[in-house]
């Protein structure tokens, strides 16, 4: 049955996550793991964040413009909507959302490959703990470093914004960047950052579960990575409702 399926899941990955969460037997190794897990998945990713973020801001100014074209409203407001828009969802919530493709599909591919080579089983013949060893550094180097990116992407995606009040007619620069600073809440930036954190827990751990969990033959590695990739943005997702209401009631 569906649902006693979905509870043995659950409990599969509970019980994998206090494997996780023990103490690495030895640090020198669990910071090396650290730096090439943040090399690999965080200083990679920076690419795809800036290009992402600079059209996205273009794209939301453009079509705020677009749609807002009323005396109604001051000109000002496109440069605060699309502040506002990236601030709240875009540059934590979707960015997560893409990123779960990249990254999650990264862990879950990497890891599955381990476990159907059989890597898995000989680190655990030697003794060590390989759920620590292979999956803490990287829910570390991701909770850690997703805020970074999701900063990074909040500034690039306002100056895809003011590159197109630069290049273009759509709205002036001074106009923009008034909207920009008008009515600005700093807690939307400390929101946004507190959601990446669980956003970037989400991606690492149910990743890690499905690569982790694996059996079978190499066909499976690619199953794997496409349900942590599913799974993670449904849980992205429900979790994204549940902290809005929580944190901006």
């Amino acid at each position: 049955m569906p649902l006693v399926k979905s509870v043995s899941t659950l409990g599969s990955y509970v019980l994998l996550m206090k494997k996780v969460f023990s103490v690495p037997e030895r640090w020198s190794v669990f910071f090396q793991q650290f730096i090439r897990e943040v090399c690999k998945l965080i200083l990679d990713s920076i690419w795809i964040v800036v290009i992402i973020s600079i059209f996205i801001g273009a794209v939301i100014t453009i079509q705020t413009q677009l749609n807002m074209s009323t005396p109604l409203l001051p000109r000002y407001t496109v440069g605060l909507a699309t502040r506002d828009v990236l601030l709240l969802e875009f540059s934590s919530a979707i960015m997560c959302l893409i990123l779960s493709g990249k990254v999650g599909s990264n862990i879950a591919s990497e890891i599955g490959t381990m476990r159907v080579t059989e890597q898995i089983d000989a680190l655990e013949i030697m003794g060590v703990n390989s759920a620590c060893f292979l999956i803490l550094p990287k829910i570390a180097a991701l909770v850690i470093f997703i805020p970074i990116l999701v900063i990074l992407s909040m500034f690039t995606g306002i100056l895809g914004g003011y590159l197109v009040a630069l290049t273009t007619n759509v709205i002036s620069v001074s106009t923009y960047i008034y909207g920009i600073q008008t009515a600005f809440i700093e807690y939307y930036v400390f929101y946004s950052l507190q959601k990446s954190l669980v956003f970037a827990f989400i991606i690492a751990s149910i990743s890690s579960f499905y690569g982790y969990s694996i059996s079978g033959g190499a066909i499976e590695v690619g199953k794997a990575s496409t349900n942590a990739v599913v799974i993670s943005s449904i849980f992205i997702l429900l979790f994204d409702v549940i902290l809005t209401k929580i944190l901006l009631q």
